[in-house]
């Protein structure tokens, strides 16, 4: 039986806290909060836009291509001319991280395998409505769009609209109560239409039964 591994809960706290400041870009986070949404746009524009045909593996084995070559002729030069190496930290990956990130992804993936044994043996009609819209959902934007483009679109929405209902969040209610109004009562005014409709033609049909 393998032991499990425990994560700190103080330290989801701040990582939850941390995306919750970049996305309504608040507490000093504006700045990551800008860098993504521009690195985003680029991204979208020269894989996208520009109509090179960039893939994001052919751009990062020419990125890493060119870092190499220049880090390699630098430090051979720098051996040569009795100059200093470059400047490139030892980078090593702490047992830390990769511990809390594998108990992080084997959650949710417990999570996402007993919702969809629950919803198997039919034990959660809520859940299964809830998956069955996503999926729905999913599938209507899936056939209007690709999916890096829905990826593209779903990082700016997530770093612009939440930050803008909050700014103008009084606003937006009041927009959203009075359309509401309308809406019901445009309700109203279709369910009376409608039971007149109804009544006249079960009077019509009554009559037309009643006739010899």
């Amino acid at each position: 039986m393998d032991a499990p591994i425990t994560t700190g809960g103080s330290g989801t706290c701040v990582v939850g806290e941390f995306v919750r400041d970049v996305v309504l870009w608040r507490r000093g986070r504006a700045d990551v909060s800008a860098c993504l949404l521009a690195a985003t746009a680029a991204s979208w524009l020269l894989f996208y836009g520009t109509g090179r045909g960039y893939t994001a593996l052919s751009l990062a084995s020419d990125v890493f291509l060119l870092l190499l070559t220049v880090l390699f002729l630098w430090a051979k030069a720098a051996r040569l001319l009795n100059r200093p190496a470059p400047p490139v930290p030892e980078m090593r990956v702490p047992q830390r991280a990769v511990d809390e990130a594998a108990a992080l992804l084997r959650a949710a993936l417990d999570a996402a395998c007993s919702g969809f044994h629950d919803i198997a043996m039919g034990r959660d009609s809520v859940l299964f409505c809830q998956t069955f819209l996503c999926l729905w959902a999913v599938s209507i934007v899936g056939s209007l769009t690709d999916f890096p483009t829905f990826c593209y679109a779903s990082i700016v929405a997530a770093l612009t609209l939440p930050a803008l209902y909050q700014k103008y969040q009084e606003c937006v209610d009041t927009y959203m109560r009075f359309a509401y109004m309308n809406l019901r009562m445009y309700e109203m005014v279709y369910e009376r239409f409608s039971m007149k409709c109804f009544v006249r033609v079960r009077d019509w049909v009554t009559e037309v039964l009643k006739d010899p």
